[in-house]
């Protein structure tokens, strides 16, 4: 029996065993049609988190398949989601330009580390730690990040430039001066491409977006929708346009000169630190200072550069697009020259090349076959850097994860074990990491899918990573006039369900600290975009903080006689009777550091309004738990209270509160004869050792006063 415990907790996937035909076929069909309506969303996201589009077909592959085997819900689809898609190109793009090979680099390298803290968590049965980041926390950044996601994609929809800075406000503010600049042909097609979703989302749901897709590439090659050229900068007719692009050229080759001599220096002055070489770090250090005051002037020309470039639109001499060609700023070709009829801008400059974009964008040649071996980028100031988004991420992924897993648990009648499906998406994380996945986890559209379509087992995820496996093997020639305003839209739909005003709303009903909690992170993490992280950050300390706020001031509640012979707040009640002679008081929460002082204080102010009173009864039955803090006061208070001759009596205290007394002699200090199971039985226990001299108190319940 413990062998196979120990068996099935390295190989959970064993229990799907043994499995008859009808399940496994039920499983092939819920793969096959989550993978159709997942290979389009997977492009979609990789092009939202900053990677070329095949890369969210890997995330669809490899992540899918080892999530399924080693987690624990058997209908969790794991695989590229929109908001960790968007954490990832937060993390990353502010330290390598998007679409670069340094910057896919670290971004397996991000996958590598999510999967780490996801496994280590798992394998420590830490999964309770994702309770710090709370429900509004979570509300909050979901729909701060929805509304991101979805002005991201402006560029895409309109074919417009964005820029690219550490502010994402500043770069849809500076998004709204390219306006002007919108390309009909694109906008249309996003148009199209919305219209169409929505036409069929309402009469064929499941298969809408394939068959949207399959539509506009039709539609795509049809038209022509693509036009692209290259030339070099003395192509250019204007001198002052030709100037600024040589400028922008050799300034960007400088500037990646800097950043290599500072990444040198930068290993440089870690050894000489290490060796104690102090006076030779102190120059290399002031050298790397230099280099980054440079590099941050140049980047400050380049921007500038950049934007007038953007707004420049040229008008192309008459020659085939695969060849070079005159370019002449619009409105100034020269008599007698015969130009394309088209408008172009200039969409990239790399050295001597400078591509020219003259239609709408489309997806391009993606490499077919399988996702290669590759070893993520490991570098320790990369792993510094990238840490807290990891973090970030991995509980994030976690919770949207386990909170799909538990939905449909609750209809499936299956047991979810938190800390093995921590264990599932680390792993699924690890082995994305070295076969260029990108951070993957539960998506609840798959999910949903799988659950519909009648998954049984984790097999439906195993072969719906393989049919994304056939689709990069066969089917990839047929997505290149894919265009890239489709998969924007794609997105847009996807994240609509994400903005919950009504949730924010009922959140902030329920609780005005809750609902400051959820509007603050969903405020930091607008402003704070695209570094993602702090929003959650500065959510959860709020949410901690504001939680030792409430309990740092518990509700004491001074209590009088009801007339069913309950005892009853005052302060609710205030015609109750009391007692002279008994001061009766209820402390809801828990006697802990925080709150011992306020506990201490509203005591003894108690005591000081009755100094005739001669007992003091603590209804402990809200009082869950007492660490060393409240220990220390009660056993002061007891000895205080002694002192001026007057007796603690308590009621109701918990089994772990008593056993904190035992262990620490409290409880012998305040006597097994002054502590009982109820309220009653201490008021009437009091009464009789108070006798006559309380024959006349109301607050004596009957049985006392006969």
């Amino acid at each position: 029996m413990f062998a196979n415990k120990l068996l099935l907790r390295f190989f959970p996937f064993l229990a799907w065993f043994p499995i008859n035909s009808i399940i496994l076929r039920g499983d092939l069909i819920a793969g096959v049609t989550g993978a159709l309506v997942l290979v389009p969303k997977a492009m979609a996201y990789a092009q939202l988190a900053g990677l070329p589009v095949y890369f969210g077909l890997y995330t669809a592959f490899i992540p899918a398949i080892l999530g399924a085997l080693w987690g624990s819900s058997r209908q969790l689809a794991t695989g590229p989601v929109a908001i960790v898609s968007l954490m990832t190109a937060a993390a990353v793009a502010p330290l390598a330009v998007p679409m670069t090979e340094d910057f896919i680099g670290l971004v397996l390298l991000l996958t590598l580390m999510v999967g780490l803290i996801q496994f280590g968590l798992g394998a420590l049965k830490l999964g309770t730690i994702v309770n710090f980041v709370s429900h509004p926390v979570i509300l909050g950044f979901m729909n701060a990040a929805a509304i991101i996601i979805a002005l991201s994609q402006l560029d895409m929809l309109l074919g417009i430039p964005k820029g690219r800075s550490d502010s994402f406000l500043v770069d849809i503010w500076e998004m709204f001066t390219y306006l002007p600049l919108t390309h009909l042909p694109t906008l249309a097609m996003s148009v199209f491409a919305l219209a169409l979703m929505l036409v069929l989302k309402k009469y064929a749901p499941k298969p809408s977006v394939l068959i949207a897709v399959v539509i506009t590439i039709v539609v795509s090659v049809v038209i022509g929708y693509e036009h692209k050229s290259s030339v070099t900068p003395a192509h250019i007719a204007d001198p002052a346009a030709r100037e600024l692009v040589v400028g922008y050229a050799e300034t960007s080759v400088r500037i990646n000169e800097l950043m290599t001599g500072i990444t040198a220096n930068s290993a440089q002055l870690r050894n000489l630190e290490k060796e104690g070489d102090l006076r030779t770090a102190v120059n290399v250090r002031h050298q790397i200072d230099h280099d980054k005051l440079d590099m941050a002037s140049l980047e400050a020309a380049n921007k500038t550069r950049l934007h007038q470039i953007r707004m420049l639109q040229f008008e192309r001499a008459q020659a085939p697009e695969d060849q070079a060609a005159a370019l002449y700023v619009q409105g100034t070709v020269p008599v007698g020259v015969e130009t394309d009829g088209r408008l172009w801008h200039i969409k990239k400059v790399e050295g001597d090349s400078v591509r020219l974009v003259g239609g709408g964008d489309v997806v391009g040649n993606i490499p077919a076959g399988l996702p290669s071996f590759r070893l993520p980028t490991l570098t320790w100031d990369a792993m510094m850097s990238l840490f807290s988004a990891a973090l970030i991420i991995a509980l994030v992924a976690f919770m949207e994860s386990i909170s799909m897993a538990k939905a449909m648990a609750t209809k499936s009648k299956q047991k979810i074990d938190p800390n093995q499906e921590l264990v599932g998406q680390g792993m699924s994380n690890i082995g994305g990491a070295f076969f260029q996945a990108y951070p993957a986890c539960g998506s609840f559209t798959g999910s949903a899918i799988n659950l519909q379509a009648g998954a049984k087992t984790g097999f439906a995820m195993v072969f719906n990573g393989l049919f994304v496996a056939v689709t990069l093997l066969l089917l990839t020639p047929y997505l290149y006039h894919l265009p890239k305003a489709v998969l924007a839209v794609i997105i847009l739909l996807a994240v609509t369900g994400l903005i919950t005003p009504k949730a924010l709303k009922h959140t902030w009903q329920a609780s005005r600290a809750d609902g400051i909690v959820a509007l603050t992170t969903f405020v930091v993490t607008l402003l704070a975009a695209p570094h993602l992280d702090k929003g959650i950050m500065v959510g959860a300390v709020l949410a901690i903080v504001l939680y030792l706020y409430r309990t740092m001031k518990p509700r004491v509640a001074q209590l009088g006689r009801y007339k069913d012979g309950t005892l009853r707040d005052i302060k609710v009640n205030p015609d109750l009777p009391t007692s002279p002679h008994i001061i009766a008081m209820r402390f809801d929460g828990s006697l802990y550091f925080a709150n011992v002082a306020y506990f201490e204080d509203t005591v003894l102010e108690a005591v000081a309004d009755k100094p005739r009173a001669k007992y003091l009864l603590v209804v402990g039955d809200a009082i869950n738990q007492m660490d060393a803090s409240g220990e220390e006061m009660l056993h002061s208070l007891v000895e205080r209270l002694h002192s001026s001759g007057m007796q603690l009596v308590f009621s109701g205290l918990k089994k772990q509160v008593l056993d904190v007394m035992r262990a620490t002699g409290l409880h012998e200090l305040v006597g097994q004869e002054n502590i009982f199971a109820t309220e009653d039985q201490a008021i009437t226990a009091i009464y009789e050792r108070l006798g006559d001299e309380a024959a006349d108190d109301l607050f004596c319940p009957l049985t006392a006063r006969h």
